[in-house]
């Protein structure tokens, strides 16, 4: 099978996005591989779909129990072979799982990152076939980036202990410093680097001084009423809950998530928000990570992130759709105390590091082990900082000192001391290391707080501090909107004509009535049309058949949508809010497009770079709603009776609206619509079938 032929058959797309067909080509090749690919982007096809070509098992570790769960749901759901490993199953399960692995009945197993602490099993997976060991989020093994994991630190050792196999790295947010780290900590061979572009033109940055709380909240009320469906993200749990209170009071439909929830509460929250069951989501930085919703209008927060990094990889989960959304930091200097105390925390000092030795030594019973929460450790030690004795811990475990287990149905881990006999003042800790860290996560913070008060474009700054040099001002955020007076022009003949294509585009794929034009579908959509995009769906709705399909074919992605925004802002076209926005021509507009009038505007700059940027498809055409709310039912009795999966393994929203807008009469018709693979198929559509030929 050509990978092609698997892209259709398994996954139900007819075409691969910037750069997973060149990824998956490499990685089929043998070859080592490191993707920087942003947020919606399409990682995880990259190893999912090779994995089903290779001989042996895909291995894959991911962070979080939450996400490897939906993402084997979603693949068995489609037929492909997967499973998982982590602390949720017994040994005897594990076991079991591993001898089907060395049967060749798997072909992807995820594995939580704290299983290979394990020497039983890696033992136990001698006898298996390691076609591709894939690492996700790739960006927590490094200690200078923003969401190190100590177990992910020693993936490195894991790799050589497992024989070498081909490895594949992935992360949506890294440094240069960051990538060339995690290159050195897993010895990739001669890797093919991927830096698929760091850019989301549909995004628009806005940083919002705030001198209180209540100015906060009165910005956060008129976000979400505008705005609809978003995050707002929290520094901690207690701010989650307030601003939640404040939220539902406002009669906002949400949902808060931080980690002091049960593991149950917590995946109820995520469930419901990702399946479309309430419009917010007020939570600390623990969520996000595989979050599947396309179709986030806004990303606020309230406090000040730690870093750039961490602000980026947040904000990005808005608009995977394509279509704008607004990422909105709501700022106020003292809201760096708390940065402040969480940086503190991660660099304990070596007099607190020895002391938790000693204290753990205290307590280790004859086998050198010890079990206690971390929370308890540090009241019992009289330490403020919980997180501080926790950091101690990891500084302990990097360097070998001690080892962090699991213990079967708790979640308290158990800690074995290595070293028993090693005095407090031997502890080989290298202390220029930790010195170093400290340094580094103070000029992060720094970093955001320039961010904070810069008067230049907010997204140059975030792509220069990714490596991008070349990145040009992005004239949407809010610097570049407030500069705009100085910078109108009127346009010479070349630029007039490009304007009034893109006019007589939009004009033709909106609703014409006595009074003008009515709106029918997003900006991505549109410029899909003019480019001439080969998505299927352009052609299911008839939309290549357009005078305008390709009038603009080889004018870049991310130049458009920038002009886009200046039409907008210029009057000359307008953009509906919510969760579905739309496009159309004001009258001013329609006089430029009939060359009736003048106009004046401010001309983005044309980027020197030839990578494409990597745009996700909308789903923003208009659709049945009736329709669309009984397949909804349908879904919600279909995933009930496949084991209460989450609803999206069954289908998402996107291609419910789909059905809802293209109303396939077979099996076959639905096969054509993107995301609808053979398996999915002639499982589920049946049942959809029946509604909607009821329907028509």
């Amino acid at each position: 099978m050509e990978a092609q032929e698997a892209l259709e058959q398994f996954f139900g797309f007819r075409e691969f996005r910037e750069p997973q067909r060149e990824v998956i080509a490499d990685i089929l090749s043998g070859r080592d591989v490191f993707v920087v690919m942003p947020t919606g982007g399409g990682k995880s096809l990259c190893y999912q779909l090779p994995a089903l070509l290779l001989d042996g098992v895909t291995i894959v570790v991911s962070p979080l129990i939450a996400l490897m769960k939906d993402q084997v749901d979603g693949l068995q759901e489609r037929g492909i072979a997967a499973t998982l490993i982590n602390s949720t199953i017994t040994g005897t399960e594990q076991q079991h799982r591993i001898q089907r692995m060395a049967a060749g009945d798997y072909r992807l197993v995820y594995v939580s990152p704290e299983r290979f602490r394990s020497a039983s099993f890696l033992r136990s997976l001698s006898g298996v076939t390691i076609a591709l060991f894939a690492v996700d989020e790739a960006h927590c093994l490094s200690q200078w980036g923003h969401d190190f994991r100590p177990d992910y630190f020693r993936l490195g050792k894991v790799i050589e202990e497992l024989g070498r196999p081909q490895v594949a790295a992935f992360t949506a947010t890294a440094t240069p410093d960051v990538r060339e780290d995690i290159v050195m900590r897993l010895d990739l061979q001669d890797p093919r680097m991927f830096v698929a572009g760091f850019s989301r033109p549909n995004l628009r940055f806005v940083v919002t001084a705030t001198a209180n709380e209540t100015e906060k909240f009165e910005r956060l009320r008129d976000l979400t009423t505008r705005q609809k469906v978003g995050i707002v993200y929290c520094a901690t749990r207690r701010k989650v809950e307030q601003v939640s209170e404040m939220l539902a009071a406002w009669g906002t439909k949400l949902e808060l998530y931080h980690g002091g929830m049960d593991d149950s509460d917590r995946e109820r929250s995520q469930n419901r928000f990702a399946t479309g069951g309430c419009d917010v989501v007020v939570a600390t930085n623990a969520f996000g990570m595989g979050i599947d919703r396309a179709d986030l209008r806004f990303v606020a927060h309230y406090d000040l992130p730690g870093s750039l990094e961490a602000y980026y990889q947040e904000a990005g989960r808005a608009g995977r759709d394509g279509e704008p959304a607004v990422c909105e930091l709501l700022f106020n200097y003292a809201d760096t105390q708390v940065q402040e105390f969480f940086i503190e925390g991660s660099n304990p000092s070596l007099d607190l590091i020895r002391s938790v030795y000693e204290y753990l030594r205290t307590l280790a019973d004859a086998s050198n082990q010890v079990v206690i929460a971390l929370q308890e450790l540090a009241q019992r030690m009289n330490v403020d900082n919980e997180i501080a004795v926790r950091s101690a811990v990891t500084v302990l475990d990097r360097h070998g000192i001690i080892d962090r287990y699991d213990i079967p149905g708790g979640r308290v881990r158990g800690t074995r001391l290595l070293r028993p006999d090693l005095g407090s003042r031997q502890l080989p800790i290298d202390l220029r290391n930790l010195q170093e860290k400290e340094r580094r996560d103070r000029a992060k913070l720094k970093a955001m707080l320039d961010y904070a008060y810069a008067r230049g474009c907010r997204q140059r700054i975030i792509l220069r501090y990714f490596g991008d040099d070349a990145a040009n001002d992005c004239g949407a955020c809010d610097h570049c909107s407030s500069k705009r007076h100085t910078k109108l022009r009127e346009p010479d003949g070349t630029e007039r004509l490009l304007v009034r294509k893109v006019l007589s585009g939009i004009a033709r794929m909106s609703h014409r009535t006595p009074a003008g034009f009515k709106p029918r579908f997003g900006r991505t959509r549109v410029i899909q049309v003019l480019v001439g995009s080969r998505v299927q769906e352009l052609s299911d709705l008839g939309l290549d058949r357009l005078s305008t399909y390709g009038i603009l074919a080889g004018e870049p992605v991310a130049y458009l949508h920038e002009l886009f925004r200046e039409l907008e802002d210029s009057g000359l076209i307008y953009a509906t809010t919510g969760q579905y926005p739309t496009i159309c021509l004001t009258p001013l507009g329609a006089d430029v497009m009939r060359d009736q009038a003048g106009f004046k505007l401010v001309w983005p700059e044309r980027k020197k770079r030839s990578s494409k940027p990597v745009i996700a498809e909308s789903t923003d055409q208009p659709f049945d709603r009736a329709l669309f709310e009984e397949l909804r039912k349908i879904r919600a009795r279909l995933a009930l009776e496949n084991g209460g999966v989450p609803h999206y393994v069954i289908f998402p929203d996107e291609t419910l609206k789909a059905f809802a807008r293209l109303k396939p009469r077979s099996v076959k018709d639905a096969r054509r619509i993107r995301g609808v693979g053979e398996v999915k198929a002639r499982r589920y559509v049946p049942s959809f079938l029946e509604v909607i030929v009821a329907f028509a």
